[in-house]
């Protein structure tokens, strides 16, 4: 299996993000040029989801927006009407996250095989700074959806770490490993 280019990389985040806006969400969105990122201890305000990735390759998918903008995609997701983030928001934006670094995840598995997904991440607020032990840039491609932007972030590198060939799964029944 082979490495992704960056420019493969960058029109999955994009397909996936517009596939998501225009299926479930009822929006449209225009991608914009995408960039690089290293690493950052700058602060940021609003809602941010990260979805953890595993398997032979590692890293994370962000997504970010704007409280007001999050209030907006919960409300088109769920057809109820959010008025400021709260715990119904941040659950939407968790399944939006889901979806689109999911639908990510899945096509990208075709280039560099099988990928386990976490469960995600909905942090809120200002002024508040993450950190990830991934030392890989990220790329990052800012998508315009009328006055609004919303923010996908995607890093991914080769997992160096030694790999177990069993995997516990809860239907082969307690303490049963299948390989």
């Amino acid at each position: 299996m082979k490495p992704m280019t960056n420019e493969e990389l960058v029109k999955i985040m994009s397909d996936a993000t517009l596939d998501v806006f225009s299926t479930m969400l009822g929006m449209k969105a225009l991608p914009g040029p995408a960039r690089h990122e290293k690493p950052s201890t700058e602060s940021v305000d609003g809602v941010l989801v990260v979805v953890g990735i595993a398997g032979h390759w590692t890293g994370s998918g962000r997504i970010w927006c704007n409280p007001a903008f999050a209030c907006r995609l919960s409300a088109n997701l769920t057809a109820t009407p959010a008025e400021a983030v709260d715990e119904e928001v941040l659950d939407a934006m968790g399944e939006i996250g889901n979806m689109i670094i999911g639908n990510i995840k899945t096509t990208i598995e075709e280039k560099v095989g099988r990928l386990g997904l976490s469960v995600p991440t909905v942090i809120y607020g200002r002024n508040f700074q993450t950190r990830s032990k991934v030392e890989t840039e990220w790329i990052v491609v800012d998508f315009d959806s009328g006055a609004d932007r919303f923010e996908v972030s995607f890093c991914l590198e080769p997992n160096h770490a030694p790999q177990s060939h069993n995997v516990h799964h809860p239907a082969a029944g307690a303490g049963r490993a299948i390989a």
